[in-house]
C-alpha cells in the first residue's frame, strides 16, 4: 500500500490550526484522531470510506465518531506523496461549505509556497 508523508498546514504567523484544533479536544477524542491520521500515512490515496471521503474540489475528510460528536479533519495532497491536513471540525450533519471554502485556500496557498506553510511532527 501506498504511504503518505502527512504535514500539517501553518499559517503564515507560525499557527498550525490542526494542532490548535486537536489541543482543544479530549485525550480520548486526540487519540481517535491521530490513529486516523496514522490510517492516512499508511494508505495515503488508497484510504476510503468509512474512514476518509472526497469532499469537492480536492477536499477530503478523514472521519471520526467519539461519543456523539462526529469530528473531521479536512485535508488535501500535494503531489503523489504528501497529504496536507488543513484543520479539523466537529460537525452535525455535512462539513460546513465555508470550512471546505477554508481548506481550499489553503490549499491554493500551499500549492505556491509548500515550505513556507508545512509543518511536520507534533
Amino acid at each position: 500500500m501506498p504511504r503518505a508523508r502527512v504535514v500539517w498546514f501553518r499559517e503564515e504567523d507560525g499557527t498550525v490550526p490542526m494542532l490548535e484544533w486537536l489541543d482543544s479536544l479530549s485525550p480520548e477524542a486526540q487519540d481517535k484522531c491521530l490513529a486516523r491520521i496514522r490510517l492516512l500515512m499508511d494508505r495515503g490515496h488508497e484510504l476510503r470510506r468509512p474512514h476518509a471521503d472526497l469532499l469537492r474540489s480536492g477536499i477530503y475528510e478523514l472521519r471520526v465518531r467519539f461519543g456523539k460528536i462526529n469530528y473531521r479533519m479536512l485535508y488535501f495532497f500535494h503531489g503523489r506523496g504528501r497529504a496536507v491536513i488543513s484543520h479539523g471540525v466537529a460537525k452535525e450533519q455535512t462539513v460546513p461549505e465555508k470550512e471546505i471554502e477554508r481548506a481550499l485556500a489553503r490549499k491554493q496557498r500551499f500549492a505556491k509556497a509548500p515550505s513556507t506553510h508545512s509543518f511536520e511532527g507534533l
